[in-house]
């Protein structure tokens, strides 16, 4: 959830600059971020397992305690 949302935010706010500086047409956009949203999410989400797995293993957490 947190890679959506952070993904989230980059997008929008990278949307609306390239509205706001060179106002394209909604094909454009479509052209531009569908294929960013795509990329980037799938790398953030590799990232964001990468990280949480190297935490686990730092803090020696390899099963939960119940």
């Amino acid at each position: 959830m947190l890679v959506i949302l952070v993904l989230g935010f980059v997008v929008v706010t990278l949307a609306l600059w390239t509205d706001a500086a060179f106002a394209p047409p909604w094909w454009v956009h479509v052209l531009l971020w569908v294929p960013f949203i795509s990329f980037a999410g799938l790398w953030m989400l590799r990232v964001a397992k990468a990280i949480l797995i190297a935490m686990q293993y730092r803090h020696r957490r390899h099963e939960f305690d119940a």
